[in-house]
């Protein structure tokens, strides 16, 4: 009898879907300096968004569409106070994945989309709030499914921004120098690290910002919908 019977072929299509994502996220990253002088920040930018977002639709709706595949390896659904934790950590992700510190005017390429070197906000905290907030949402969704597929899919987003942080400050020392080493100095990637040895002070005026509040009606948006949308995406043969 075979014993990796549980190993469904889902598993390895989402590690290809996870290294198409990354090579094409992380590579476009890295040429965007290349890529904004020969046509602009604007249209590089609207590059990006073309290719990325609807790789990430496709990671989300066959993740969606295979969360119980594989084996199961632990379930605590049944312990008391774990569904709370788990929407709790989940909202607390998205603070981190979209944080405030970006222009979403510059993201949507209406305001020329620039490369910043930002000490505020949510960057007081960690540097890097998007892979701290990946780490928190994987954490979440693996202890609420359980699945040997869901553990897979967590393993590799932690992975690649793992990657990203190093790839991150890479592409900040190249573009900022010895501005960004001291930006460096006095943050830190592991969050509150930096506060609590005295490098940087946490300033909750920082956060009174509206585009805080979308990501609370974001938050609430997909609590709301979060039925509808698992309906959806099962409706997608992946």
């Amino acid at each position: 009898m075979n014993s990796f019977t549980w190993l469904t072929p889902s598993h390895g299509i989402m590690l290809g879907l996870l290294l198409i994502f990354a090579l094409a996220h992380s590579g476009l990253a890295a040429l965007r300096s290349w890529g904004e002088a020969k046509i602009g920040a604007r249209l590089y930018r609207v590059l990006f968004a073309s290719v990325s977002i609807p790789l990430a639709v496709v990671l989300i709706i066959y993740f969606f569409n295979h969360r119980y595949d594989g084996i199961m390896m632990w379930q605590l659904r049944a312990v008391p106070g774990i569904k709370i934790t788990v929407w709790v950590l989940s909202a607390i992700s998205f603070l981190f994945l979209y944080p405030a510190t970006f222009n979403l005017l510059e993201i949507a390429a209406i305001e020329k989309p620039q490369v910043h070197l930002y000490e505020t906000g949510i960057i007081r905290i960690t540097r890097h709030p998007q892979m701290v907030g990946q780490v928190i949402w994987c954490i979440a969704h693996t202890l609420w499914l359980g699945t040997s597929f869901t553990l897979l899919t967590s393993l590799g987003l932690i992975g690649h921004h793992l990657f990203a942080v190093w790839h991150g400050d890479r592409r900040l020392h190249q573009r900022y120098g010895e501005g960004f080493l001291a930006v460096k100095q006095r943050t830190s990637v592991i969050p509150f690290l930096a506060m609590l040895d005295g490098r940087q002070t946490l300033k909750l005026q920082e956060f009174l910002r509206p585009a805080y509040l979308g990501v609370w009606g974001f938050v609430f948006l997909l609590w709301w919908g979060h039925p509808w949308l698992m309906t959806v995406t099962q409706k997608i043969n992946w």
